[in-house]
Order: structure tokens, then C-alpha cells, then sequence
């Protein structure tokens, strides 16, 4: 029996929710997202992390659809989007906004990120502030580099050759770790979310994401960049923020910047308290809608 064969009610109502896909193309690279809710609606971008795909948020998108639309994408070096040869944040927020409108929305989005997705909806409220409803961040550190980021750059050091090719999906999945690692992940999100980061290549299964990425990414200073929109921050209680650096990146959001620590949740919030992240989300977006 698989995973998600045992997962609970909730969690298998969410995958079988309608969902479209599509894809559009931003600056040379086709960048693909999924999409739940009525289109022409005002809605939400929901922006995975780094080494993820929109895939992370299957089971949490179709539960903000209510009333709105709400696309995840896969930001281009990750999942089906296309691989650059130079990444940078500049280019991440405008797939991010581009897909919101490409995918349905009506209107100035919501971004929400995690993680690495976090510092390019905040690289986003910056730089295209007025083209946002607000922007909401995950237990991202914002000015410093993800767990995931730096264990792609260790990798790039020891390996700048090909990702590992595995000979079945059944044998990645196994093999498929959280960066960092979390004890508290319920099993039925992991598989899913393992399953689509795999692609078919020759020879068997091999990890989708850029694994040469961070030999091919610029990064613009954030220290100057401060929120041009309304900011929400969700700090994990078991995540990677601690108490001083959360006190540095509420300086940074600034004094209107709404702060809450999502109890008992890990790094990867979706994937040990998802409901904990839907309620959270929910209750966001009931009162920026006033």
C-alpha cells in the first residue's frame, strides 16, 4: 500500500480537485504552473522553494480556491519549466507575476513563498510593488541564503556533473530527502511531492530541478529592497529562523508587517502541518480582502 493510499480524506479530495496547466513564456523560458478556482477571479501565486516544484502545494492550492483563482508555478530551473543559463531574482518575480495573469488571475495578486520562493516574493514586493495585492513569506531568511540553496552549492563543489539517474521511481522516491531535514513530515505529502520532482531520462528517473544552478545564479543585494505592498511573515516554530533573525527581517518589513509563528511546524510547513498553513492562509487573505 502506498503513502497516499493511507493519507486522510482531506489530502486525496485536494489531488482530485480540477486542476488546469499551462505554460507561458518569460524572458526566453517557458515556465509552467497548474491552476484551481474560477478563473477571472482576483487570486494567489503560491511559489515553492528552492530544488521543489508547484507540485508542493497540490494539496494546499485547491483548498484557497473558494472564491478565487489560485496558480502555482514551476519557477523556471525547477520542475517542467525551462532551465536558463543565468537565473536571477529579477527574472523569478516577473514568471511569478506573469503566470499569475496567464494562469486566470484577475487583478494584482497575492504572492505567497517559501523558503527560497519567499525571497523572490519579497525581491517581488520591491521591485513590482504596485503590481501586487501583498505578499506573504514562509520561513524564508530573505537576505541570506535557504538550506536548499546551500546544499546545492556543497553539491556543485563535490559534483558539477550530471544528477544521479536511478533506475526506477520507486528507488528516487526512497531515496528523496528534505533540505533540512524534518522528522515530522507525514509520509502521504512526502511521496506525492517526490514523485512530481521526477523525470524520465535515459537509463531511468532522474531529479528535475537545476542541479547546476547555482554556478549559473546572480543574486542582487536585498539589504536596500524594502516591501512595496502589504507583507505578511509566517515564521515556523521548529523551522530555520531564529529569534534574532526574526527580529532582523520584521525590521526590515517594517512596522505594519503582519508577524505569526506557526505552531508546532517545521521548515516545510506544508508538509507537516498543511492545515495548520491553509488556516493561516485563509484568515491572511479574509482580512487583506477587507
Amino acid at each position: 500500500m502506498s503513502n497516499n493510499e493511507s493519507a486522510p480524506q482531506w489530502f486525496v479530495d485536494a489531488l482530485e480537485a480540477p486542476v488546469e496547466t499551462g505554460k507561458v513564456e518569460v524572458e526566453g523560458a517557458s515556465i509552467a504552473y497548474r491552476a484551481w478556482g474560477e478563473s477571472g477571479r482576483h487570486g494567489v501565486v503560491l511559489v515553492h522553494g528552492g530544488m521543489a516544484h508547484s507540485g508542493w502545494w497540490d494539496h494546499i492550492g485547491p483548498q484557497l480556491a473558494l472564491g478565487r483563482r489560485v496558480v502555482a508555478l514551476d519557477l523556471s530551473g525547477h520542475g517542467d519549466s525551462d532551465h536558463r543559463d543565468h537565473y536571477t531574482l529579477d527574472a523569478w518575480a516577473e514568471e511569478a507575476i506573469t503566470a499569475a495573469e496567464a494562469g486566470g488571475i484577475s487583478g494584482p495578486p497575492v504572492l505567497i513563498g517559501h523558503s527560497m520562493g519567499g525571497i523572490v516574493s519579497f525581491a517581488a514586493s520591491s521591485l513590482h510593488g504596485d503590481r501586487l495585492a501583498g505578499v506573504a513569506i514562509i520561513d524564508s531568511p530573505i537576505r541570506d541564503m535557504t538550506p536548499e540553496e546551500l546544499e546545492l552549492r556543497a553539491k556543485a563543489v563535490a559534483n558539477a556533473g550530471p544528477p544521479k539517474v536511478y533506475p526506477s521511481v520507486e528507488s528516487a522516491v526512497a531515496r528523496f530527502r528534505l533540505v533540512p531535514p524534518q522528522a515530522d513530515a507525514e509520509p502521504y505529502v512526502l511521496e506525492h511531492i517526490a514523485r512530481g520532482a521526477l523525470k524520465q531520462v535515459e537509463g531511468g528517473w532522474s531529479w528535475k530541478f537545476d542541479n547546476l544552478r547555482m554556478g549559473r545564479e546572480g543574486r542582487r543585494s536585498l539589504e536596500v529592497m524594502n516591501p512595496g505592498c502589504a507583507v505578511a511573515y509566517f515564521r515556523c516554530e521548529n523551522g530555520i529562523i531564529d529569534d534574532a533573525l526574526f527580529e532582523r527581517i520584521a525590521g526590515q518589513l517594517g512596522p505594519d508587517a503582519l508577524l505569526v509563528t506557526l505552531p508546532a511546524s517545521g521548515h516545510h510547513p506544508m508538509i507537516d502541518q498543511p492545515l495548520a498553513v491553509v488556516a493561516a492562509v485563509r484568515t491572511l487573505l479574509g482580512a487583506w480582502g477587507r
